[in-house]
């Protein structure tokens, strides 16, 4: 095996370790500018939801499949990988928000956003905008140590090369202490989960066709450990969307 191909193995193996999260609590509206661009109400504390663990497509895995009927949309957002359990959080503890915390990755909250436009209008679950299979790219794990500070990074996105999300993370409208308290207060968190913290503006469509590549900078320099480079596909399987 040369060395780009022991690297890349190493990667995977590494990254497959993602599939021992028992949940993805995602949060949401946790950017300004995002909750502006979507027309959503800012929220007074945390609001979260799940995607399922089989929504994770790990490096190399293959395309994003679009739904027939959906209109896709990406989400780039940090992941912090839990280590520890942790129930009842409190919000005051910083340093114990930041000792919860194992690793990190780069992820993509796929979105079928016409789905969700009516749960939102009628009021209904968001297990399908966001649950279906390859809705979750995510990158290799993140090393802690490259992460000094979780609220002072950059997140970008592209599509064929255009720049589509590019934003700090101390733009958080609640910082990672806050979103542990919020979660842990209604489920344990248990090691290994995933937490999703929030996209920044900039979200929109994406075509079968095209690809994203998304990554993490810290003080200018990118982690390679964060890249994400994943294509589009239109998916064959059964759904088709329909109103509920």
């Amino acid at each position: 095996m040369n060395v780009f191909r022991r690297g890349f193995a190493m990667a995977s193996s590494s990254a497959s370790s993602l599939r021992q999260a028992r949940k993805v609590v995602c949060i949401g509206r946790n950017y300004a500018d995002h909750i502006a661009e979507l027309n959503s109400a800012r929220p007074k504390q945390p609001f979260y939801f799940l995607k399922p663990t089989t929504s994770i497509l790990l490096p190399g895995e293959g395309p994003v499949k679009r739904p027939k009927g959906v209109e896709l949309s990406y989400e780039v957002e940090l992941a912090l990988i839990i280590g520890k359990t942790v129930k009842d959080f409190s919000v005051e503890d910083e340093a114990g928000a930041i000792d919860a915390i194992e690793s990190y990755a780069l992820g993509i909250d796929m979105t079928a956003r016409n789905v969700q436009w009516e749960a939102k209008k009628k009021g209904l679950p968001w297990s399908i905008n966001k649950g279906f299979d390859t809705f979750l790219p995510m990158s290799n794990i993140i090393p802690k140590s490259a992460i000094p500070d979780p609220h002072s990074i950059e997140l970008y996105l592209s599509v064929n090369n255009e720049i589509r999300q590019n934003d700090s993370t101390n733009l958080f409208l609640f910082k990672v202490p806050q979103m542990l308290s919020a979660i842990s207060q209604v489920m344990t968190l248990e090691k290994g989960d995933i937490v999703l913290t929030g996209t920044p503006k900039g979200v929109g469509p994406v075509l079968p066709g095209e690809v994203m590549r998304a990554g993490i900078k810290v003080n200018g320099k990118e982690i390679e450990e964060s890249k994400i480079e994943v294509a589009v596909e239109e998916s064959t399987g059964a759904y088709a969307y329909a109103e509920t």
